[in-house]
């Protein structure tokens, strides 16, 4: 049976021009895979022209708006309801799709998506959870936008939905469920996170404690749990931090013949090590807690990120994470 992913193809800064290729890229290494491109049919149409061989796994959805990067969550909901966005997060709502995957606005993709599938029975909000590069592999971060604030109820939901996605989509036993923290110390933080700790050492999670910034990366936690606006500075200063590195890098190994030779031999480690930390590796941030899958991809991602993305939504929708979730919350309810 084929797994029916719904493609927002209009959106993000690219739009069908980096979506459609993607897809085509996705569906010859997965025949297990089907795509709905939602957009304006005549330009996917003409994107999709010569793509032989894969016209019974993708299929056209006509949608005659789109959300525009800088259009309020509100205007979208409201004013957009034929947008690309929202017809694909329709298509999963009616059961046509298994998953979506969009490109867009992060805020009008949350609210779109909480208004049309709603959250699973005991959470009260969705969160972003994505992987991010650590020693080892990589640690589970949420939440990373979606939540400025969040009461300590909020964080123990958090911890369980980032708990269930590392067991269950990426097959950690166990995962080790750390909050994010000034200091590791348990007197450390304010009254918010130190309820929170209460109640996740509690519960029948791998907690490990309190950890700091720098823990993200060293490879002893799976789950790192914050609030939205706390997780989506801590994510834009690493790729802040990865992008000065790979400048002054680059800068370094041409900046006489020397250290060009230099590079020279330093070449096939350095390949290796850009392998390890390209951000288009951990493209696919999931929408988690809602009653249905939604993957948000980077709003500039190219051909390999999008496709990455549409590699997380089909590892979801084989393992049903949301159905997963509710179970869990069915066994240790809030």
């Amino acid at each position: 049976m084929l797994t029916t992913i719904a493609v927002d193809a209009m959106s993000g800064d690219h739009g069908a021009l980096v979506c459609v290729p993607a897809c085509v890229r996705f569906l010859r290494e997965h025949s297990d895979a089907r795509v709905l491109l939602v957009g304006d049919e005549k330009e996917l149409g003409r994107l999709t022209a010569g793509t032989a061989g894969l016209e019974s796994r993708m299929d056209i959805v006509h949608a005659s708006q789109v959300v525009a990067m800088d259009d309020s969550a509100r205007d979208a909901v409201r004013h957009k309801k034929d947008s690309s966005m929202r017809v694909a997060i329709d298509l999963v709502k009616k059961g046509d799709a298994n998953a979506c995957v969009s490109a867009g606005n992060t805020g009008a993709l949350m609210a779109a998506a909480r208004f049309v599938l709603k959250t699973l029975p005991g959470i009260d909000r969705p969160a972003i959870i994505s992987a991010i590069p650590a020693v080892g592999g990589h640690t589970h971060m949420l939440d990373l936008g979606a939540n400025a604030r969040c009461t300590a109820e909020q964080l123990f939901q958090f911890a369980l939905m980032g708990s269930i996605t590392a067991q269950e989509v990426h097959r950690l036993e166990q995962p080790r469920v750390g909050l994010l923290n000034i200091g590791e110390e348990e007197i450390k933080g304010h009254e918010i996170v130190q309820e929170a700790a209460a109640l996740v050492a509690s519960s029948g999670l791998n907690y490990v404690g309190f950890v700091e910034g720098n823990d993200i990366f060293h490879g002893d936690v799976d789950v790192v749990v914050t609030d939205g606006f706390t997780g989506n500075v801590a994510l834009k200063t690493m790729e802040g931090v990865a992008k000065m590195i790979a400048d002054l890098t680059r800068e370094e190994l041409t900046r006489s013949l020397f250290t060009r030779l230099q590079g020279l031999t330093a070449m096939p480690a350095l390949r290796s090590l850009k392998a390890r930390l390209d951000p288009r590796r951990y493209n696919g941030a999931t929408l988690v807690g809602l009653n249905g899958i939604v993957v948000k991809s980077h709003g500039g991602a190219d051909e390999v990120a999008f496709c990455n993305a549409l590699e997380t939504a089909l590892l979801e929708a084989h393992t049903d994470l949301p159905a997963r979730i509710s179970k869990l919350l069915q066994e240790q309810p809030l």
